[in-house]
């Protein structure tokens, strides 16, 4: 770490009691029949709600594992995990899909937009699969965009929106469902250096409105925008610390 970080115990949320994870003892093993590999090894990690935590460390260290255990993605090999008290660890297929439905907002690196559809359809589909009333769901997607700024951009599709415009469609998407986590892994990793940084400062400001963001990234100026860094190796946690305000 090259900046000014203050020490803080591994698994403690500033002393919050209302965390939003929880997890204890994680361990992800991924048996390949010939070979078994321990990608986690006994991860203890709790994050309160609307903290803003930049998950950092080299390739292989685990970043990627954990973030798909955090957004229900997968299920741990053993430990415990709940999410906003709702415990996850255990649940099956069907029952991971509706936790993460309701949850879990997920932004990716390659903004997993659906071509076809316009900026508004695309933030619209969470909740099409949430059960959400058509009007209720345009209302919804209209807002969101706006907030990311997109209000002039809402019946353009894909192709028609720069990097960081899709970017912030997939920000609106995830929001969608009013999450109680947000996940983001490298969301600056295919912009250029303006969109990227527009992008964080959008990050930063759902930060400071209360959001919970847990972020993924190689972007040093992502991570000290973050209020905690956990920095991951071979699957364990080897720093957890809160990034020092400047002076």
């Amino acid at each position: 770490m090259n900046w000014p970080l203050k020490r803080r115990k591994n698994g403690e949320a500033n002393g919050i009691s209302d965390a939003i994870i929880e997890m204890r003892s994680i361990r992800k093993i991924y048996d390949t029949g010939k070979i078994k590999v321990e990608a986690l090894r006994g991860i203890d990690l709790v994050v309160a709600r609307g903290e803003f935590v930049a998950v950092v460390g080299p390739s292989g260290s685990g970043k990627s594992t954990l973030l798909n255990l955090l957004g229900c993605l997968d299920t741990p090999s053993s430990g415990e995990y709940a999410l906003g008290g709702e415990r996850v660890a255990g649940l099956d297929r069907d029952a991971l899909a509706d936790v993460r439905n309701r949850r879990v907002g997920f932004v990716f690196q390659s903004f997993n937009l659906l071509p076809q559809l316009t900026a508004l359809e695309n933030v619209e589909m969470p909740m099409l699969f949430g059960g959400i009333h058509r009007r209720e769901r345009r209302r919804r997607a209209i807002e969101h965009l706006t907030r990311v700024g997109l209000a002039d951009r809402v019946d353009h599709k894909p192709t028609e929106l720069s990097g960081g415009q899709m970017q912030r469609v997939a920000i609106a998407r995830a929001l969608a469902m009013e999450p109680d986590l947000l996940l983001a892994d490298e969301p600056t990793g295919n912009l250029d250096t303006g969109s990227g940084s527009d992008v964080m400062s959008l990050l930063t400001e759902l930060s400071t409105q209360g959001r919970t963001l847990m972020v993924v990234t190689h972007d040093m100026s992502l991570a000290r925008r973050a209020g905690r860094v956990v920095e991951l190796r071979d699957g364990v946690v080897v720093e957890d610390s809160a990034v020092a305000e400047a002076s």
